[in-house]
């Protein structure tokens, strides 16, 4: 992936694009959304999540990387 300035990203986008990619991993992340706080840092908050959903999260993102 080509390195991009944060402010070049449409958050909107990037939340949506990271909320179909964990889908298609099984995964949900239900406070996952732009933070609204910061519009101009182009935020993403990946919010809270259990425990098991961090440990499938980075199993898929172990798999991802092999």
């Amino acid at each position: 992936m080509a390195n991009t300035q944060s402010t070049d990203v449409d958050p909107f986008t990037a939340v949506e694009s990271l909320r179909a990619a964990l889908d298609g991993a099984g995964i949900v992340l239900p406070s996952l959304a732009v933070d609204a706080a910061t519009p101009s840092l182009a935020l993403v908050d990946l919010g809270r999540i259990r425990a098991d959903v961090a440990l499938r999260l980075a199993t898929a993102l172990r798999g991802a990387a092999a």
